[in-house]
């Protein structure tokens, strides 16, 4: 088994409900060509997950304000495989929002007939919060739930185009 599916061909995504940069509902699936022809950079979390929103919020905001000038691509996906109740497809938009993400958001839930969501499936991840990188050739050249923004930062942005620290603030966490 290759945890996070590590230097391997990224599996197209097979999240069903998804809202787009503005928060509105998508009329179909997000595909990974969607998200241009950069690097992508994509984010599986749980609303209900304190990880998440003390520590890949924060590192996915980072990310994303540096990086997506650049073309790179972001989603987020609420990958549901636990606690139904409270991480609901309602919660897309309050992450979105709450921590000014204009990119997509997913809702990945488990199914009778499969207890791990798609994303999780597909992409062997461990659970929240996990990022993925993908590159320019769409090979995973990340996976993990700890990433260190300063050294993705460093790979991905062109010389010359260090984010100042007054560009990367970040807002509060989002609580419940």
């Amino acid at each position: 088994m290759n945890p996070g599916r590590l230097n391997a061909e990224a599996p197209e995504l097979r999240t069903a409900l998804w809202i787009d940069e503005r928060g509105d509902p998508m009329d179909r699936p997000l595909r990974l060509a969607d998200l241009g022809s950069g690097a992508k950079v994509l984010f599986a979390f749980q609303h209900w997950c304190p990880g998440c929103h003390s520590r890949g919020f924060p590192a996915l905001r980072r990310l994303h304000d540096a990086l997506s000038p650049h073309g790179v691509g972001f989603a987020a996906i609420q990958t549901v495989f636990e606690g139904e109740d409270v991480n609901t497809f309602d919660k897309l938009r309050l992450n979105q929002s709450s921590y000014g993400l204009p990119i997509p958001f997913g809702h990945d839930a488990a199914t009778p007939s499969d207890p791990l969501p798609t994303f999780m499936r597909d992409y062997q991840t461990g659970g929240t919060p996990w990022f993925t990188i993908i590159d320019t050739e769409g090979r995973i050249v990340f996976a993990g739930f700890h990433i260190d923004a300063d050294r993705v930062l460093e790979a991905l942005l062109p010389a010359g185009a260090k984010p100042r620290v007054a560009d990367l603030a970040l807002p509060p966490r989002v609580g419940g």
